[in-house]
């Protein structure tokens, strides 16, 4: 029989004293920093003191206006030490997602992406959710907060995010949690930060991708080489969505020792999480959803593998393993 979400909160809020101390680590997206806004909201005077704390660099233009316009305090992890906290928390993510969580013992995980084999006091992983967000406003709901504005709008934007606008599939948890948000959403916020997409320092990677990008079986694909942040793939990949007749986009980039691959399809086609967890799994991190996934390799897995340091090698490379793996 599955657990009540009543249940769940009880459980969750029975972790706590008002001694403790909860860091929250997240690798910061809309729908992470919502998330980790709304289980601060539900600790509020129940325990000592919550930082959140993101273990990524946050350079996407949305995020950043989502921090701005909501006002919200997060650090980066370097400044919150895991060892003064009592209580740890990771959420939108489980500790296989990024070498930051590795070797930390969570108290709390709490996400929708598929489940890696995790083990906490305390773990809530739907697979079928669209949305980490969904889970705590269920949880809000539970405790019959009545989020404030702000926090509605945060959870309202993560849900929209990561569902792409319910254009992947959702649950009805999904609706009926977008539903009841919209009733304290400022709607105007939310559409500020959604229209923040680029900026001045990101356009030189937008005309490389315009010059270098090849077409090929309705699919765009495009090797950037260094970039000062993973998520100007991100962006790239979604805007190459929007063209006419594109049912692929495949970006790739180096940043920080590592080689980034994005993946963005229609929906009507393959599995893209599936089919870079096939590609590329044994040589690092690689995953995601049906339309949306994300593959991250350590350089040095890639030493007698591919020439990386050759921009149009690499290139072909990833394109011929997708290729093959997609058969």
């Amino acid at each position: 029989m599955a657990t009540s979400i009543s249940e769940k909160l009880r459980r969750l809020l029975g972790l706590f004293s008002r001694e403790d101390r909860l860091l929250i680590l997240i690798n910061a997206d809309p729908d992470a920093m919502a998330s980790a806004m709304a289980l601060k909201r539900l600790l509020w005077r129940r325990v000592a003191g919550t930082c959140i704390a993101h273990v990524n660099t946050i350079r996407r233009p949305d995020n950043l206006a989502m921090i701005r316009l909501l006002k919200l305090d997060l650090l980066p992890i370097q400044k919150a030490a895991p060892d003064q906290f009592t209580r740890l928390a990771i959420l939108d993510s489980q500790p296989r997602h990024h070498e930051a969580f590795e070797g930390i013992n969570f108290d709390i995980i709490i996400d929708h992406h598929p489940l890696t084999g995790v083990k906490a006091p305390f773990v809530d992983i739907r697979p079928e959710y669209g949305a980490t967000s969904t889970i705590m406003t269920q949880y809000l709901r539970a405790a019959k907060i009545k989020p404030s504005v702000r926090l509605a709008t945060a959870l309202f934007y993560g849900i929209k995010t990561d569902t792409s606008n319910f254009e992947r599939k959702v649950l009805m948890d999904d609706v009926n949690a977008f539903q009841f948000l919209f009733r304290y959403v400022n709607v105007h916020m939310a559409r500020r930060i959604e229209q923040a997409e680029i900026t001045l320092q990101s356009l030189k990677y937008y005309r490389t991708a315009l010059e270098e990008m090849r077409m090929g079986k309705q699919r765009i694909h495009v090797h950037l080489g260094p970039v000062t942040n993973p998520d100007i793939c991100v962006s790239i990949a979604e805007f190459f969505m929007r063209i006419h007749d594109i049912a692929w986009a495949v970006v790739s980039g180096i940043s920080q020792g590592r080689l980034i691959i994005i993946v963005r399809n229609d929906g009507l086609r393959k599995d893209a999480g599936k089919l870079l967890g096939r590609s590329f799994s044994q040589m690092g991190a690689a995953g995601g959803h049906k339309t949306m996934a994300r593959a991250e390799i350590p350089l040095k897995n890639l030493e007698g593998v591919v020439q990386y340091t050759d921009d149009k090698a690499l290139s072909r490379w990833i394109i011929r393993r997708l290729d093959k793996r997609a058969k």
